[in-house]
């Protein structure tokens, strides 16, 4: 059976999602519990998605579509028992062509120890823009990265 990613507000994928992340980088390593990574999925401006293939969720993430740096993606995490079979890959361009709709413009944060996830950002077009000291946790530093398709003014779905 092929992939499909959906989305969700489902508080059970929800709750499978924040299990993948408390047991995965950087998350490990920022010492955030279960608990704190199921806030993740809370607030207003969040679009969750899963990618299911067997009836089993491979991966998610969670894309804010709205507000100054809309097209942001906060969250990308793959089943961690299925890494190395392209779900991460697929579901950054999976993003990619949902945040073209409405912006020329992706962001996405990585740990800086997270040098794996830095590869595979880079590999895909993301060029650094910043880092944010202390951003997730005091002595933590994440790097901003962005796609670019051009500037917000007069952008017209112009897709990646």
């Amino acid at each position: 059976m092929p992939s499909q990613i959906i989305k969700t507000q489902s508080p059970i994928h929800f709750e499978t999602c924040a299990q993948y992340m408390a047991v995965s980088e950087p998350w490990i390593s920022l010492q955030m519990n279960y608990e704190q990574c199921l806030q993740a999925f809370d607030g207003d401006f969040r679009e969750v998605y899963i990618l299911m293939e067997t009836e089993t969720i491979q991966g998610f993430v969670i894309i804010q579509p709205k507000g100054s740096f809309k097209g942001y993606i906060q969250t990308i995490c793959v089943n961690p028992n299925t890494r190395g079979k392209g779900y991460g890959t697929e579901l950054l361009k999976f993003s990619e062509e949902i945040i073209s709709n409405y912006s020329p413009n992706i962001f996405i944060c990585v740990s800086d120890f997270n040098k794996s996830a830095l590869k595979l950002y880079l590999k895909f077009g993301f060029e650094v823009i910043g880092e944010l000291k202390d951003f997730v946790k005091a002595g933590f530093t994440e790097i901003l990265l962005r796609k670019t398709k051009g500037p917000i003014v007069d952008y017209t779905n112009n897709k990646f």
